[in-house]
């Protein structure tokens, strides 16, 4: 393991900390699991608190143009009120839950170019230094899942996927950022759109699925967005047609002149109205997957993901981790 010596606020000699993650994929909602594991320094430090930070990159919208930023979205108090003896080893299992809405980085088993991590912060001497980052890996809930299947089955294509700083007017959302999966259309509906943009906000009880249209002009009154907002549960996953169910969805979506209309699923009546935020992004930090044809459920082409998601995912980690390893 590399334990991740904290030099800064602390001092020279201060205690060493790694954290390592469960194996494999969690899902929104879900458990995370994993131990950090300490090495004493050359003295007795008294450990005040052990905490987890999850973080995600994001970009916001401003007045100057579009940047990127690493956004806290969630923290966690695991351990704390001890003593770390000079040159002591302990682990400290932990399991914490993650948030409904928490963003989904990889889909088939291919990485989507969304960047998320848990950061460890120790807390010694009424000083917090912070220890390691650790990549954490999401993968879709069931009904996720199908609604994105349906998509792909239809015909439409991933285009990309990023993270937007700010609050969809109208929504339940909770975390301060919104995840942007972008997808191309399909040969049906190329004449209409140029992408639709799926945002997915996730409860205990169900999810409310966003769809945004950026329509080519010309075919109403000049080219603009439009977006609906559907109510599914997460017993729906059992549907009998998603197929058809999405592609109602899609239809209605067009059909939608303003941001005005009501738009019913499993019996729930939504309207939607935008913020202001301005609801679209491009593509973001290397955030654009190859697509094939065949649509989402293989979009990725060959498992192949494009080398700057690869080159900015690891840029992020290494900078944010601490100088310094011993291992």
């Amino acid at each position: 393991m590399v334990f991740k010596r904290l030099l800064g606020s602390i001092g020279v000699g201060g205690p060493a900390v790694d954290t390592v993650l469960a194996p494999g994929t969690v899902l929104p909602g879900g458990s995370l699991t994993g131990e950090v594991h300490l090495k004493g320094g050359n003295a007795d430090f008294d450990i005040e608190h052990i905490s987890l930070e999850l973080v995600a990159r994001a970009e916001a919208e401003t007045d100057d143009g579009e940047h990127e930023g690493t956004v806290a979205f969630e923290r966690y108090v695991v351990a704390g009120g001890f003593r770390l003896a000079e040159g002591e080893q302990r682990s400290i299992p932990f399991s914490v839950t993650l948030p409904w809405e928490t963003p989904i980085t990889e889909l088939y088993g291919q990485a989507l170019g969304i960047v998320l991590g848990v950061r460890t912060e120790l807390g010694v001497a009424g000083a917090k230094d912070k220890g390691d980052l650790d990549p954490l890996t999401v993968g879709p809930l069931p009904v996720q899942e199908a609604i994105l299947e349906a998509f792909g089955q239809l015909g439409f294509g991933f285009k990309s996927a990023d993270l937007e700083y700010g609050h969809i007017g109208g929504t339940g959302q909770q975390l301060p950022f919104y995840q942007e999966i972008e997808i191309t259309p399909s040969p049906q509906y190329a004449h209409a759109v140029n992408e639709i943009e799926v945002t997915f906000l996730a409860t205990p009880g169900g999810m409310e699925v966003v769809l945004e249209a950026d329509k080519r002009g010309g075919l109403f009154s000049g080219g603009h967005d439009a977006l609906t907002r559907f109510t599914v549960t997460h017993d729906s996953v059992a549907h009998p047609d998603w197929n058809t169910e999405v592609d109602g969805w899609v239809r209605r979506l067009i059909e939608h002149r303003s941001s005005h209309g009501t738009h019913a699923s499993y019996g729930h009546s939504d309207h939607h109205h935008g913020d202001g935020h301005g609801h679209r992004s491009g593509p973001g930090m290397g955030t654009v997957v190859a697509a094939g044809a065949a649509g989402l459920a293989v979009g990725v082409v060959g498992g192949m993901v494009a080398a700057e998601v690869v080159d900015e995912v690891g840029d992020f980690f290494e900078g944010e981790e601490d100088e310094g390893e011993e291992g």
